[in-house]
């Protein structure tokens, strides 16, 4: 298992922050229309078809498979979607859940006696200073409820990241869709019994054309796309050098929701950005610097 990324593995890496970090602003407008189980639900269930009629069951077992989509499907965006109707900002929220980076890293730590490095400490450090800037300045509309809501579904991202290295170097777009399968009944379980099926029918026909579009980017592009390439990257790097990556979700969401939703960036997001920039490329540069001075001072 190579140490430190490649740089197109690098870019990878963005591209998945990208599409997760917009992501938050594309479903608070979709929840509008449709109940946040409900949402989570349809999300899996397109992830799942029509690929698990062509492509053939990763060769895991079923119970990883479960495992997987029962954390990430009914665990992390259950919780996160039920957040975001009222109880979490999109901001704030796309903040909270990279709690999941030192889950993560605890949870390899405690499982396979992964070592951390004094340099991902620091630059951990770095980028949880900016973090902290932006947790406290809140904007009002988030509460205690929302935030450990959140927290939760981050707890369960870090154990789907487990989960997902176990299964190892399989097809992850096949990995995707049939892990996805064991995300829908309970969601579905979960949305009837708690919006209920009045609620569920008048969602299904007030959604828009925006909200299936969102729905359908949910399937495609973070579930296949995002998540297909976070449990790739996962299974080649150690969970501390991929799992910093995340704290560009942030950066990413909030961006979005100033562009989208008229959100203002004062002076101290700048600075909080700048330090989640700065931490994410001391973790990744670091490295690469240090090789070449030490070669530099060999060939002296």
């Amino acid at each position: 298992m190579a140490a430190q990324l490649s740089a197109a593995h690098v870019l990878l890496a963005l591209a998945v922050m990208f599409v997760w970090g917009t992501n938050f602003v594309i479903v608070k407008l979709a929840l509008a229309h449709l109940p946040p189980l409900l949402m989570a639900a349809l999300r899996f269930l397109l992830a799942a078809l029509p690929l698990v009629f062509v492509l053939p069951r990763p060769r895991v077992p079923w119970r990883n498979l479960a495992a997987y989509g029962l954390v990430i499907g009914a665990g992390q965006f259950g919780l996160m979607f039920f957040a975001m109707t009222r109880y979490i900002s999109p901001g704030l929220a796309s903040l909270v859940v990279q709690t999941q980076v030192f889950f993560t890293i605890g949870l390899a730590i405690f499982a396979s006696g992964e070592r951390v490095r004094p340099f991902q400490i620091v630059a951990t450090l770095v980028a949880v200073a900016g973090l902290a800037i932006i947790g406290s300045h809140t904007d009002g509309h988030t509460t205690t409820a929302g935030v450990l809501m959140v927290l939760g579904g981050s707890l369960a991202w870090a154990l789907g990241n487990m989960v997902s290295r176990a299964a190892g170097r399989v097809n992850v777009l096949a990995y995707m869709a049939w892990s996805s399968l064991f995300a829908v009944p309970p969601l579905v379980a979960m949305s009837l019994a708690l919006e209920g099926w009045p609620r569920i029918v008048a969602g299904l026909h007030d959604a828009d054309g925006f909200t299936w579009g969102a729905v359908l980017w949910q399937s495609v592009g973070n579930t296949m796309f995002g998540y297909g390439a976070w449990a790739w990257l996962l299974a080649r790097y150690p969970a501390a050098a991929v799992s910093p990556f995340a704290l560009l979700v942030p950066v990413f969401g909030m961006g979005a929701a100033a562009l989208w939703l008229g959100e203002p960036m004062p002076a101290w997001k700048l600075l909080a950005t700048a330090l989640v920039l700065g931490g994410l490329a001391l973790n990744v540069l670091w490295p690469r610097w240090r090789a070449r001075l030490a070669a530099t001072a060999r060939g002296a």
